[in-house]
């Protein structure tokens, strides 16, 4: 760099900023220009009086002598501002005049901006907090997941490990820095907070003592759990939820150190976790925990798989060495495991915390995304519909723009510059717009998808709004602005009057612009009609129990492990209940289907099994009564009474899989398995029940009585002629009545549990389902535009053809068959994008073929009629043109 060069530099940068304070002082700089000007010309006109003029002559050769007034004000502001920005100003201020002029046109233009860019946004909101957010723990990237990556039928308890794995892993690892988990049993509200008055049931979770510490999570307040807290017979401690601590305890920032009593158990408070920590959002999707206390592997040791885990990679490792890792490890724990023969089942993947929290959304997201891009197009279409319309109502406007000197490119800037500030108007709403959906999403605690508590419209968001309001703005601007100037403006002054047609190629392409609406419409409705089919195979899926007319409670017993005394209280409660005015029956059970499940081992006694064919079953603790109350079959066999006692001979029921795989061919009822270890004659055989998913398969099932079995939790379902939640009052006064610290725990319908596993469908197929509505309205409104204003433009060939003798129905016919062709094309070339793209979302259906003629037929059927219902209006107005009025037309 030459000595001169910096100086060049600073004056340039110093002749920049001179421009652009200039340009913020335009009104002062005039003024003072507009005083030196006219001093400028009184000293002249005095000059000329003092030879003898008259003022008046005087001013006027003064006026003569300096020239044109307006031009020497435009070359001094071209010297000192910034001329580009000075056009921008001018083309913004024109623009908005001239869409303020046309109040109509500009509504409905930012509406359906306001739609397709909002809707955008908000999408655009959900996918980049689910998939590219990352997760809100300090490194994120290094959070690993160990448990079965796919395929995994034996529900949690083979997608957990014994705390003897957990230690395995813990002690030998190298390529994890931490190894952590929690106890994935833990029921919902499974403690009761006491503070005087009604019990409340409070939701807590037992984690590993280095949880919050190795997920990088610091407290608000207080500290985390320390090593010796997680040791045997330390000193009950707790960590509150922020939100907890906000509603329970007003915030106390004294809360640390005091004890509060759950249950009849006084825990110590020692911290607050951070306001953003939200354990059910990435964990347990739908699930709101209050606090959280140290597991103790000593104490769930003999419970089997248990423990949730994972881990955080060490700064040099790499997930396939993990893995590696894991393989050699994993030999080693079948031996320490409670139940090694499930072995084929119960195996160990890693992946990042991130794909096992959104890998299985990802595509579900993709499909929205993808669906609610199309809107934006149809949008973008039916606005170069409407401003090729608006242009060819301005051509005089242009052709004198053009003849007083302005270019092309001058006009083309001047029409993409009302194109942006219809978008950004229109992306103003739609913020709004997005605003409200995602604070609706976020708060709309019945759908079960991981992170939604956090969705809101953030920085990325706006980054993404500002960029497709400017493509959005450019797509639908462009086609219209160079149409209107690709041909001889200054022609359009010859025109006189209305009628005058545009010609054919300006006809083709509106009707390419419908044609492209309608393909990507029937694109739309074709995913949208897969999915919605695909969701009510779903809901007809036989779930092997009726969950209509029935209702749960958890009652909250504990005396202790007096087996005998619980098992009397639970027989005595459940006889109160069927007594009550409306209930059918009762029964109790550990666990509810599509709810939390367990897995134990069951095979036919003295059977040796060929390796692989045993899989982990789904245990249920009964009481009699209960498979009728939630609406199971049995197939054959009894159901249990409450004669099966402790000290009589154990008895099992097993689900019509378990009965195919264990006696193939024979009678099971009566036959000795090994179920949990014992022996236990089977005596009943149900249906098979959907317990884990509802798409999935049904798996291994059994039920075991509860009098000859200890249960962790009770649940009480009633099934009732009544509403469910009609019986609300009168079944919680009797479990008060039996227990007055019985918790005021919610009468939830069972129904509500088939909703909550459907609701990540439901949630998907909605959106989609709304997206193809909006995009057929869009595209019926594009027909009805192109249709209406043909009609406009051929009043006196029509009005000519009338006079000729063409008949109303024949104008009318006319008019809708030119409709149905353009629908029609459109149709045709959208079903075969739609066989296309069905290909892409063939692993999200369900019981349906991505070729599923009833939904192709639909799609033709809908999409025709309403392209029908479009042409018919503006049909009818053609029919109805008077001749000598259409031909007055000038």
């Amino acid at each position: 760099m030459t000595p001169q060069q910096p100086k060049s530099i600073l004056a340039a940068l110093r002749r920049g900023l001179n421009r652009l304070w200039s340009f913020f002082r335009k009104g002062p700089l005039d003024d003072d220009l507009n005083e030196e000007m006219a001093a400028h010309i009184d000293l002249a006109t005095e000059e000329k009086m003092r030879s003898g003029l008259s003022r008046v002559e005087a001013r006027r050769q003064a006026m003569i002598q300096f020239g044109g007034i307006m031009q020497a004000k435009e070359n001094q502001r071209a010297t000192r501002g910034i001329p580009s920005l000075d056009i921008l100003v001018q083309d913004l201020t024109y623009s908005w005049r001239t869409l303020r002029r046309d109040t109509s046109f500009t509504m409905i233009a930012v509406i359906i901006l306001a739609i397709g860019i909002g809707a955008n946004i908000s999408v655009f909101s959900v996918v980049n907090t689910i998939l590219f957010r990352p997760l809100p723990f300090r490194d994120p990237d290094q959070l690993v997941r160990m448990g079965p990556i796919t395929g995994n039928k034996g529900g949690m308890s083979t997608a957990t490990y014994s705390s003897d794995a957990y230690e395995v892993f813990a002690s030998k690892t190298k390529t994890l820095r931490d190894v952590m988990g929690y106890f994935a049993f833990s029921d919902r509200d499974n403690v009761r907070l006491n503070r005087g008055g009604t019990p409340l049931p409070v939701s807590m979770i037992m984690v590993t003592g280095n949880f919050f510490k190795a997920l990088g999570v610091e407290p608000s307040l207080g500290r985390l759990f320390t090593a010796e807290e997680s040791q045997k017979n330390a000193r009950p401690v707790t960590l509150l939820s922020y939100p907890f601590w906000q509603r329970q305890f007003g915030a106390d920032p004294n809360i640390i150190g005091r004890a509060i009593s759950f249950g009849n158990t006084p825990v110590t408070v020692v911290g607050v976790l951070p306001e953003n920590f939200d354990f059910g959002a990435v964990f347990e999707p739908g699930a709101k925990i209050d606090l959280f206390t140290p597991v103790n592997m000593d104490e769930i040791r003999e419970e089997g798989n248990t423990l949730a885990l994972f881990g955080r990679l060490q700064p040099n490792a790499t997930l396939q060495q993990a893995q590696g890792e894991v393989n050699l490890l994993f030999p080693d724990l079948p031996g320490s495991l409670k139940h090694p023969e499930w072995k084929p089942g119960y195996t160990a993947g890693v992946q990042t915390l991130k794909d096992y929290v959104s890998g299985k959304l990802r595509r579900s997201l993709i499909v929205v995304w993808i669906a609610v891009g199309l809107i934006l197009l149809i949008v973008c279409v039916n606005l170069s519909n409407l401003l090729l319309a608006r242009a060819a109502t301005r051509r005089k406007e242009f052709a004198l723009r053009s003849a007083l000197g302005a270019g092309r490119g001058r006009i083309i800037r001047q029409l993409l510059t009302e194109s942006i500030v219809l978008s950004f108007t229109g992306a103003i709403l739609g913020l709004g717009l997005a605003y409200v959906t995602t604070y609706y999403l976020a708060h709309k605690g019945s759908v079960a998808l991981p992170l939604l508590g956090s969705i809101r419209v953030d920085g990325t968001a706006l980054v993404w709004t500002l960029l497709i309001t400017m493509a959005t703005a450019l797509v639908f601007g462009l086609i219209p602005a160079f149409r209107t100037t690709g041909k001889n403006l200054q022609e359009d002054l010859k025109d006189t009057g209305q009628g005058v047609s545009e010609g054919r190629s300006h006809d083709f392409l509106r009707s390419f612009l419908v044609i492209s609406e309608v393909s990507l419409a029937c694109v739309l409705l074709v995913g949208a009609g897969l999915l919605l089919r695909s969701f009510l195979q779903v809901m007809d899926v036989d779930l092997g129990f009726s969950p209509s007319q029935a209702a749960a409670i958890k009652v909250d017993y504990n005396d202790g492990n007096n087996a005998d005394k619980k098992v009397a209280i639970f027989q005595e409660m459940q006889r109160r209940i069927e007594a009550l005015p409306g209930v059918e029956s009762a029964g109790i059970s550990d666990n509810l289907p599509l709810d939390r499940n367990r897995s134990w081992d069951i095979s036919a006694k003295g059977v040796q099994y060929p390796r692989g064919l045993l899989q982990a079953t789904f245990v249920y603790i009964v009481s009699p009564g209960y498979l009728h109350s939630i609406g199971m079959r049995l197939a054959a066999g009894r159901d249990f009474t409450w004669a099966d006692g402790p000290k009589d001979e154990k008895v099992v029921i097993i689900n019509q899989t378990v009965a195919r795989k264990l006696w193939p061919g024979q009678n099971p009822i009566g036959r000795i398995a090994s179920a949990g270890g014992d022996d236990a004659r089977v005596i009943g055989v149900i249906d098979d029940v959907q317990t884990d998913t509802i798409e999935g398969e049904s798996g291994w099932q059994m039920y075991m009585p509860l009098s000859q079995q200890g249960n962790d939790g009770a649940q009480l379902v009633v099934r009732t002629k009544l509403p469910p939640a009609a019986l609300a009052s009168s079944v919680m006064t009797t479990l008060r009545s039996m227990n007055p610290a019985q918790p005021a725990t919610e009468f939830r319908p069972l129904q509500r549990l088939v909703d909550r596993a459907v609701s990540p469908r439901r949630f998907f197929v909605l959106l989609v389902a709304f997206f193809a509505v909006l995009g057929v309205v869009l595209a019926s409104l594009g027909i009805y535009g192109v249709i209406s204003y043909s009609v406009t433009q051929r009043t006196k060939e029509i009005g000519i053809r009338m006079a000729l003798g063409a008949t109303a129905e024949r104008v009318q016919f006319d008019v809708i068959s030119r409709t149905l062709r353009l629908a029609f094309i459109g149709i045709v070339v959208g079903t075969v994008f739609s066989f296309i793209t069905s290909r892409l979302i063939a692993s999200l259906l369900f019981g349906t073929r991505p070729t599923d003629p009833i939904t192709f037929v639909g799609m033709v059927v809908l999409l025709g009629s309403m392209a029908l219902f479009a042409g018919y209006i503006p049909a009818r107005r053609a029919s109805r043109i008077e001749p000598m009025d259409a031909l007055r037309l000038n």
